[in-house]
């Protein structure tokens, strides 16, 4: 891959505004998109290092949108992180299944999230 940006996939105003604040203070390029199907366009354009991935959103949700983009051979090494307030093992297991890398549970820990972000980038797993 070698992007260093993150792809922020996040519907809620307030949530992407603060998230992408905090990543951009730490350092790292943020591009975002609202929806699913808005999401996998991103991911092909712009080929970032990470994906974090609201699991909640419009058009096509975050698994649906994860299958699609781990069945895209141009864009499916791309590590992605599945953010949610699904916080039941079961919903990381289907998280996982749908072909997330790493899961999240909001609200975000996130000295816990910027350190999966930086194994991704540095090209190791979380």
């Amino acid at each position: 891959m070698g992007s260093s940006a993150v792809l922020l996939v996040e519907d809620n105003d307030i949530n992407r505004d603060m998230l992408t604040r905090r990543l951009t203070r730490a350092g790292l390029t943020v591009i975002t998109a609202t929806d699913g199907v808005s999401s996998l366009e991103m991911m092909r354009e712009h080929k970032p290092g990470v994906v974090l991935m609201d699991m909640t959103l419009p058009i096509l949700d975050g698994w649906g949108a994860t299958q699609q983009a781990k069945q895209d051979p141009d864009i499916a090494e791309i590590p992605i992180i599945a953010l949610t307030a699904h916080a039941m093992a079961a919903d990381k297991e289907r998280a996982m299944e749908a072909g997330c890398s790493e899961y999240e549970t909001k609200p975000i820990d996130f000295p816990a999230l910027l350190a999966k972000i930086y194994q991704f980038l540095e090209g190791g797993d979380a």
